[in-house]
């Protein structure tokens, strides 16, 4: 199946995936998964008769198709494709649903002070992040001030049924956002049957509802911010909310002894170099955990904090320390969030 472009083309290389715990299975709990955006989705529910398992693992695939169609990056004809491709600083006209998932990438990228940017592909590129090789020399401060050029959420307009570009080869990538968003649309369909005890789960990205079959609230395992393995750091119930987390510690390349991180600062236009490795946030909906996650991972420590205070975000940080690992939590994660 086509893919959106997520896993390297925008400022998150890939998010960490969210571990589900196992579990056994009760005869009255659906699961259907698929292939979608590059990796897979999961959707556990309670059995209903309202729906078929699969009537509506037909509507999920159907919808995730018409996600992909509109805005992945790597179908040439895509929506977003044709709106990248459009060498013009005109209007060009977009559906509701791409114009739904840009509006809250440009309101988040406002409330992170910009450092959520979906235009920020050429630097990416630049970087050797995307789809393009490794580059052969690290970039000179004079290619990263022409990426920047191009580079900039003020150079994209919306408007009620279509977007404009300032800059006519401003490029858009929605990748730290679509898979959110997909999980969000497959979370309205259960919901539209009456099904409200679900678990969805696309490329890591959740979004919980309800309790398990056996009465017993939904699990999700954080996992630790390690390069050489898998490991579980927390063990947490959400409630009726999304999940996703965005972590630097898969995705970099060493030169000359330095590191550099596939986050790039769209304001410097440089890989960030802070010690912060993971970020986790609850919100209701996935979209927007899944767009703050990236935007509090390049923020840093100190910054993502006073952040997530001022709009009451619910967010586990993990920084890097010598001693090891060390947790910080904003006060609306430690309202929201049980721990196991």
């Amino acid at each position: 199946m086509s893919k959106i472009s997520y896993s390297k083309s925008l400022i998150l290389a890939f998010a960490i995936p969210l571990l589900l715990i196992a579990c056994s299975q009760q005869t009255s709990e659906v699961h259907l998964t698929g292939p979608t955006m590059g990796t897979t989705y999961n959707v556990k529910y309670i059995e209903t008769d309202t729906i078929t398992p699969a009537e509506l693992q037909k509507k999920i695939d159907n919808e995730l198709v018409n996600i992909n169609q509109l805005m992945s990056t790597y179908i040439n004809d895509s929506e977003l494709s044709r709106f990248n491709q459009w060498d013009n600083t005109e209007a060009f006209p977009l559906s509701t649903q791409t114009l739904f998932v840009m509006t809250e990438a440009k309101r988040l990228g406002e409330l992170s002070g910009g450092l959520l940017d979906v235009t920020v592909g050429p630097l990416v590129n630049l970087w050797g992040f995307g789809p393009e090789a490794r580059p052969e020399k690290i970039p000179t401060a004079a290619d990263i001030l022409a990426a920047r050029e191009r580079v900039g959420l003020n150079r994209l307009i919306l408007n009620e049924s279509s977007a404009s570009k300032t800059h006519p080869d401003l490029y858009v990538d929605l990748s730290t956002i679509a898979k959110g968003y997909g999980v969000d649309r497959i979370a309205e369909i259960l919901q539209q049957h009456n099904i409200h005890n679900y678990l969805v789960e696309v490329g890591g990205e959740m979004r919980l509802s309800g309790e398990k079959s056996n009465g017993k609230n939904w699990r999700v395992a954080i996992e630790k911010p390690l390069t050489t393995e898998r490991a579980i750091e927390r063990i947490i119930s959400v409630g009726n909310n999304a999940i996703a987390t965005s972590g630097d510690y898969r995705n970099y390349y060493e030169d000359e002894g330095v590191r550099y991180s596939h986050l790039i600062n769209p304001q410097t236009g440089t890989p960030i170099s802070h010690n912060l490795v993971s970020v986790t946030v609850v919100a209701p909906s996935s979209m927007t955990a899944d767009g703050l996650a990236t935007a509090l991972n390049v923020m840093g420590k100190e910054k993502a904090l006073i952040l997530a205070e001022k709009y009451d975000l619910a967010v586990l940080l993990i920084t890097k320390e010598k001693q090891g690992f060390k947790e910080y939590t904003s006060s609306m994660f430690d309202q929201l969030v049980t721990v196991h």
